[in-house]
């Protein structure tokens, strides 16, 4: 989860543990891609060498949220290591440029030593065989970075893991032009889209309406329903969930085979190539999950600043959010298109390390 870790030790009733960066679906179907587009290549060999025998890209591309807890089970002697080595691996998912600018630039406003387009920039030297130290300040060993890789080129697509929102006292999306003025008395961080909540109701209403019925989700015994949803986790899951559902998908294996069939027939969408050394790829991706992140925010208004209080005692503030009533429809769009976007860039950067 973005920014979690101090003031949104949050309660329960404002964050799902669900709110990871296209949920455990969406990882995966990313990774499914790109194993599916890499089939008979140089580069699935080499990948191979690094995975254990039954791995895919499919099935690692959760691993850099399951070492975050034991949602995913246990931890593994393999995870600890990782996590102890990494000290700030949570703050790897993302980075927190304005979403009304254009590119992101090292040491700009909202980007920071290790964020997304870093780790993945170190990951990809990692895996090119790049031996210097400066270039892996996190000593990623080669089956870390192909890890890391295909979860955050997930992320990094994720246009909220990329384009932030900084909110203004009286309810108005702002751009700060430095970290300083990110006061929380008159410019708000609003924490990845985790401190602006949606009515959860109010959005279930819209969707039906909009959206193909689903399974019904199993209901947790003790869990309060939750009346507000983070605008990060329905990003993060609730579009992801809609997307399969628009296509009449139901796992990430067959929301792959339909991505890629549609790709090789006049439904396929423009997927432009990257150019240049591959390590400067998450910088072309990061600009280009700026210019989705506009249309994320389309027509979103921030209401009514509410201060909160932590289990820790401390102060946060919140902000209400209205989406237009057919929101369901164009953020589960986007949200198609970014996976399979991400699953197409997962190949074409395996591909352009190992030829």
């Amino acid at each position: 989860m973005k920014k979690l870790a101090s003031v949104l030790a949050l309660t329960s009733a404002f964050v799902s543990m669900d709110a990871l960066a296209w949920g455990n679906d969406g990882h995966r179907a990313v990774g499914a891609i790109a194993d599916k587009l890499l089939k008979g290549t140089n580069a699935e060999k080499q990948i191979a060498a690094l995975l254990r025998p039954g791995e895919s890209l499919e099935s690692i591309a959760n691993w850099a949220d399951c070492v975050k807890g034991t949602y995913c089970g246990p931890q593994t002697p393999e995870m600890v290591e990782y996590v102890n080595g990494n000290p700030k691996h949570g703050t790897y998912h993302y980075t927190d440029v304005p979403f009304q600018l254009t590119h992101y630039h090292d040491h700009g406003v909202g980007t920071f030593d290790e964020d997304i387009v870093q780790t993945l920039k170190q990951a990809i030297a990692v895996l090119q065989g790049k031996t210097d130290p400066a270039l892996n300040p996190h000593k990623f060993t080669k089956r870390q970075a192909l890890m890391i890789l295909a979860h955050m080129t997930g992320d990094i697509h994720q246009p909220l893991h990329v384009g932030a929102a900084f909110v203004s006292k009286d309810g108005k999306f702002v751009v700060p032009k430095s970290h300083a003025e990110v006061d929380e008395a008159a410019i708000f961080d609003s924490r990845g889209g985790n401190n602006l909540l949606l009515d959860d109701q109010k959005l279930t209403e819209l969707s039906a309406k909009l959206i193909p019925a689903g399974e019904p989700k199993p209901v947790r015994e003790g869990v309060p329903q939750a009346l507000t949803k983070p605008f990060l986790s329905y990003w993060d899951s609730t579009t992801v969930d809609y997307a399969f559902r628009r296509i009449g998908t139901k796992t990430p294996e067959q929301f792959a085979q339909t991505a890629i069939d549609h790709q090789q027939t006049d439904k396929k969408q423009d997927i432009k190539a990257n150019s240049g050394d591959p390590a400067t790829w998450p910088y072309q991706w990061a600009d280009d999950a700026l210019v989705v992140s506009k249309d994320a925010y389309k027509d979103v208004v921030p209401g009514k600043l509410v201060p909160q209080t932590s289990k820790k005692g401390e102060t946060y503030y919140t902000f209400t959010l209205e989406v237009p009533t057919n929101y369901p429809v164009p953020s589960s769009e986007i949200a198609k298109k970014q996976l399979i976007k991400g699953g197409y860039k997962l190949a074409e950067i395996l591909k352009a390390i190992y030829g």
